[in-house]
C-alpha cells in the first residue's frame, strides 16, 4: 500500500511537469571496469579533448562520440563549449600533429552502449532515455573555474525497487556547498523528480572531497537509470 501511494504521487508529480526538469539531458557512461561513480565538467572536458588518458582513479580512458544527433549536440554545448565543425578541427589537428588520435565515432545511442559496454575504460553519452544496461551511469559534477574538488569518498543514493521497477528515474541536480576541509555543509534540490530528490541528498551529504583553502559551490547531477 505505502509503494502504491508512493507511485501515485509520482505520477501526480510528473502530471503537472514537475518530474521531468531533467528531461532532454543526457547520461554519461562508462564500461564497467572504472572504478570512479563521479566526474568533473573540467574531467570529462579533458578526457574528450585528449588532455589527460586516464580517469582520476587511474583506470585507462577511451572516450566514445556519436557521429550525429541530439545526444552530440546536447553533449558538445554542455560539457565541451564546441561545435561538432570545430571539435572534428580539432582532432584532426592532434592527428596531423601527433599527439592523439581520432576517437571512436558511432552512429546511435544503443552502438554506444553497446561499445561501451564491451571496452574497457570506454566513457560516453547517450540521451536520457536510453536503456543502458550493462554499463555505468555516472554522477557529474560542475563548478566555477579553478574551484572543482576532487571527491575522495563517493556513497551511492537509494533507488527504491519499487520506483526502478516502474522505470521511475532521470537526473536529480543539486547544489552543494563543500568546507574547507572536504565536508559537504549543506545541500538543495534544483531540478529532477522531488520523489528520487531526499535519496540523492542523503548520500551527497555523506561525501567527501579533497580539502582546500576556502569552501566551495558545486553543482551535482545525479543519475536514477532503471536499466543499470
Amino acid at each position: 500500500m505505502k509503494d502504491r501511494r508512493l507511485l501515485l504521487v509520482v505520477a501526480f508529480l510528473v502530471s503537472l511537469g514537475i518530474g521531468s526538469a531533467a528531461a532532454g539531458n543526457i547520461k554519461v557512461i562508462a564500461n564497467s571496469n572504472v572504478k570512479t561513480a563521479a566526474i568533473s565538467v573540467g574531467e570529462l572536458k579533458n578526457i574528450f579533448l585528449e588532455e589527460r588518458r586516464s580517469f582520476s582513479d587511474g583506470t585507462h580512458v577511451e572516450p566514445v562520440l556519436e557521429k550525429s544527433g541530439p545526444a552530440q549536440e546536447t553533449f558538445l554545448a554542455e560539457y565541451l563549449g564546441q561545435s561538432n565543425e570545430e571539435l572534428q578541427n580539432y582532432y584532426r589537428s592532434l592527428v596531423f600533429t601527433g599527439r592523439g588520435a581520432m576517437p571512436k565515432g558511432l552512429g546511435s545511442d544503443p552502438e554506444v552502449v553497446a561499445y561501451i559496454a564491451r571496452t574497457k575504460g570506454a566513457v560516453g553519452y547517450v540521451s536520457a532515455e536510453t536503456n543502458t544496461e550493462g554499463v555505468k551511469t555516472l554522477s557529474i559534477m560542475r563548478a566555477e573555474k579553478g574551484a572543482e574538488r576532487t571527491l575522495l569518498a563517493h556513497v551511492e543514493a537509494d533507488y527504491r525497487e519499487t520506483l526502478q521497477q516502474h522505470a521511475i528515474g532521470r537526473i536529480v541536480r543539486l547544489p552543494i556547498t563543500i568546507s574547507a576541509k572536504g565536508n559537504v555543509k549543506s545541500v538543495s534540490l534544483l531540478g529532477g523528480n522531488p520523489v528520487l530528490a531526499q535519496s540523492a541528498i542523503e548520500a551527497v551529504q555523506k561525501w567527501k572531497y579533497a580539502a582546500a583553502r576556502s569552501s566551495s559551490v558545486m553543482e551535482i547531477s545525479i543519475p536514477f537509470d532503471p536499466h543499470p
